[in-house]
């Protein structure tokens, strides 16, 4: 066979340890061969001419086995004795001889039938003739049996033999004897096998449960997915005779696998996103083309903007296609298409997943969270792929139930994300200001976090004597929390700069604040409204927690003062990243701010950065989110920033298209932290608007002032403003000389205003007092607060400055 040549001699599996010995017609063994010996342990002289029933254990059971063979029995089961005395169960089988020596089948033995002489017996021990006849039952089962397919392969992989029910599917052919699988399969498929069957016939290496798709030439649709396990045949001189497979269809558990994992998928998909509308995209992306080819989300109007989507008076809801995944035109013909309308109505209570009246391929469930419909889910398929099965509705229905959720926790999170984003805001100053000392445009990006947006501020504070204080912040955390720990922080410094403190001393306030803060204890009263959705939302395995998290847990913050008639800057930080300034040559520098620890830390000092600007420079005081938005490398972030700044021109641009330039390209959303930027453009008081007097501390010299100032007005075009200019002089310095002593400094300052300062060496506070009729003193203050538009003091490491603002008149038109 196959051009091999057989064996010398070749010993057949059947015959092995079998007995034969020759029975004459009177009983008497005639003959005996020696594997006959072997069994019995007997020679041919001890044997040969001796009766059978000798050999019986039980000679009286020879009558039995007698009268059984002239019934015709032919086989049966008998007990020999061996000659070591051991008892041997055999079983045998008879065959008539005629004269000539010939060996039938269906003969007889003895004198009972015509022409015989007598029978040849085979015998064979009784545990052997079992594994034969155990063997003989499991081949003829297992090629009758229907649950596994069955098939023997010759060295060439041709098909000799297979069970009844190999591959019933639809272009297998009845008869394989002598065919290839490519005969039938997919060509890519049937070498997918063949290949696996040829390394086992190579190597004699078992093929255990390796999964493989068929589908035949005649029907190329899903196919189906078995698992093959192969061994390798051989005979016992170990010369290959073929390979034997295996084959167990595992569709329905590789779908079943399918659907799990695309349940997995579109659950951890949607759930990615807490926009709404990436949500639903997310949602129709994992949908194809693991269910079908198409895919359509439609959602209320309110769902995507956060509201709650009420149905009309005749309870239905307006849908509006949000995501559709695929492509239409591969559904042509009897297929889904996409929804002709962008916009459809559907009664509130629709929505079971069944396949659409007249569309065997498509089906439809509602999104329904919580109680309330949120829209609905299509998916489609080609004619090609077959109809949708209950499991794939079940599975529509499952995916449906998850995905609501996770997007009415996207919408909920939407509608709680407007709430801080728009308190935020409200919170915040105007983008633009202007003021004598700087013009300023600030640029805020919330972020878009699974906990809201975050807690940064920026603010613009005028102070006293045309300066101002420049502030950004940042609370650590997200959330209402944190925007409400925020709107604290902001009033807190609002509040400290009021008094005109240096920007070290306010941030150690500020510090004190936080830390009180922090030692509030949480509360722990009543469970918010929504515990039950919370727990609801657990039990589905959401990650999502409608609940705020806990309270922020400290800031950071950069105060600047700058003072437009020195142009000094002084600046200190809390933990903050350093303020950039772009000089009007175009040069960029961060300012070599000493950081002192985050808000919050309390017990360590702050220092301050006193720097000169020149007018024009361009101040950017800026958050994390600016510098760690791409890649997170803040010194990448750094860099980019002063690249930005330095560009030709960009000092020169306004401050509100510099501020976008430099945001650019970050997102309006999918932020992981805010994004703060707050440029202030410098400006100076030029000197020829300043007038200075060192005052002696002698009450005759007030009159000296006061007439010094007069004409500086007047040169000014103030007249309008010389009285009551003159009396907030006299009032403010004779305090000054007369309760600190000197020495005594009185400064006029035109910008925007008309600024009037005097300044000491005491630190006392000054009180306004209200003095009755007959006191001779007490009404300076009361005047000067009533002669100003505003009025304060401040403090500086040499004294005390006390000052008054007059509004400029109206300039006067010719």
């Amino acid at each position: 066979m196959n051009g091999v040549p057989e064996p010398a001699a070749r010993i057949l599996p059947f015959t092995e340890g079998i007995a034969g010995a020759l029975v004459d017609g009177h009983g008497r063994v005639a003959a005996w061969t020696p594997e006959a010996r072997e069994l019995l342990g007997r020679s041919a002289a001890e044997v040969v001419g001796r009766p059978v029933r000798a050999l019986l254990a039980d000679p009286a059971a020879w009558r039995e086995l007698v009268r059984r063979y002239a019934r015709g029995a032919r086989e049966g089961e008998a007990v020999l004795r061996s000659g070591r005395g051991e008892d041997v169960p055999v079983v045998f089988q008879t065959f008539g001889l005629t004269e000539d020596g010939a060996a039938l089948a269906t003969g007889g033995a003895g004198t009972g039938e015509a022409g015989a002489t007598g029978c040849f017996v085979l015998v064979a021990p009784a545990a052997l003739a079992a594994g034969w006849f155990q063997d003989h039952a499991f081949i003829r089962e297992l090629f009758l049996q229907d649950r596994v397919g069955l098939a023997v392969f010759d060295p060439e992989l041709r098909l000799l033999r297979t069970n009844t029910h190999l591959l019933p599917y639809t272009g297998v052919p009845a008869d394989l004897r002598a065919r290839r699988l490519s005969d039938f399969l997919r060509p890519e498929d049937a070498a997918g096998i063949e290949n696996k069957l040829r390394m086992v016939l190579a190597t004699g290496l078992p093929l255990v449960q390796a999964e493989e798709l068929l589908r035949t030439i005649e029907d190329p649709r899903g196919g189906v997915s078995l698992a093959i396990s192969a061994f390798r045949l051989q005979d016992p001189n170990g010369r290959v005779l073929g390979v034997t497979a295996l084959f167990t269809d595992v569709t329905e558990t590789r779908r079943a696998a399918e659907r799990l994992a695309l349940l997995h998928l579109a659950t951890a998909r949607v759930g990615s996103s807490l926009s709404v509308t990436d949500a639903a995209r997310e949602l129709a992306n994992a949908l194809v083309p693991g269910l079908g080819d198409l895919a359509v989300v439609e959602l209320a109007d309110a769902v995507p903007l956060g509201e709650e989507p009420a149905p009309d008076a005749e309870g239905r809801l307006l849908l509006r296609r949000t995501a559709v995944a695929g492509q239409p035109g591969a559904c042509a013909g009897n297929g889904p298409r996409t929804p002709a309308p962008d916009v459809v109505l559907v009664a509130v209570r629709e929505g079971e997943a069944a396949p659409a009246e007249g569309h065997p391929i498509r089906m439809t469930a509602p999104l329904r969270a919580r109680g309330t419909l949120l829209g609905r889910l299509t998916v489609g398929r080609r004619t090609a792929l077959g109809r949708y099965a209950d499991a794939d509705r079940d599975l529509l229905r499952e995916i449906a139930d998850r995905a609501a959720l996770a997007l009415d926790n996207a919408r909920r999170f939407t509608r709680e994300h407007r709430a801080a984003v728009g308190l935020q805001r409200s919170m915040l100053p105007p983008t633009q200001t202007q003021t004598p000392a700087v013009t300023t445009s600030g640029v805020y990006l919330p972020a878009e976090t699974r906990t809201g947006v975050g807690g940064d501020w920026f603010d613009v504070i005028p102070l006293s004597s045309a300066r101002v204080a420049l502030v950004v912040g940042d609370v650590v955390g997200h959330g209402l929390a944190a925007t409400a720990t925020m709107g604290r922080l902001r009033t807190a410094v609002r509040t400290l700069a009021d008094l005109d403190l240096e920007p070290d001393e306010l941030l150690a306030h500020l510090d004190d604040l936080v830390t009180q803060l922090l030692a509030e204890p949480e509360e722990t009263g009543e469970e918010d409204e929504d515990a039950e959705d919370a727990d609801a939302e657990s039990e589905a395995g959401e990650a999502w927690q409608v609940r705020h998290p806990s309270s922020p847990t400290g800031a950071t913050c950069a105060y600047a003062v700058y003072d437009p008639v020195t142009r000094r800057c002084t600046v200190a930080s809390a933990g903050h990243p350093p303020p950039a300034v772009a000089a009007p040559d175009g040069s960029v520098a961060y300012l070599q701010v000493d950081p002192g620890p985050p808000l919050g830390v309390g017990g360590l000092p702050f220092e301050t950065t006193e720097v000169e600007l020149a007018p024009g420079s361009v101040l950017a005081l800026y958050t994390d989110g600016l510098i760690e938005g791409r890649g997170g490398d803040l010194d990448a972030g750094m860099a980019e920033l002063a690249a930005c700044l330095a560009r030709p021109g960009a000092v020169g641009l306004p401050l509100r298209e510099l501020g976008r330039e430099i945001v650019a390209g970050r997102p309006a959303g999918g932020l992981a932290d805010d994004v703060t930027l707050l440029l202030a453009r410098t400006r100076e008081v030029p000197a020829e608007s300043t007038a200075t007097w060192q005052v002696e501390a002698d009450p005759a010299a007030v009159g000296a002032v006061r007439e010094a100032a007069a004409a500086q007005l007047r040169a000014w075009g103030l007249e309008e403003l010389v009285f009551t200019t003159e009396l907030v002089l006299s009032e403010l310095v004779t305090n000054a000389i007369r309760y600190a002593g000197g020495p005594v400094e009185a400064r006029l300052v035109r910008a925007g205003r008309l600024i009037c300062e005097v300044s000491d060496p005491s630190a006392t506070h000054p009180r306004m007092r209200r003095a009755q009729l007959t006191d001779e003193g007490g009404r300076g203050l009361f005047l000067v607060a009533q002669l100003t538009t505003r009025w304060g003091s401040r403090y500086s490491r040499t004294g005390k400055t006390i000052w008054g603002e007059q509004e400029l008149p109206p300039p006067i038109t010719r």
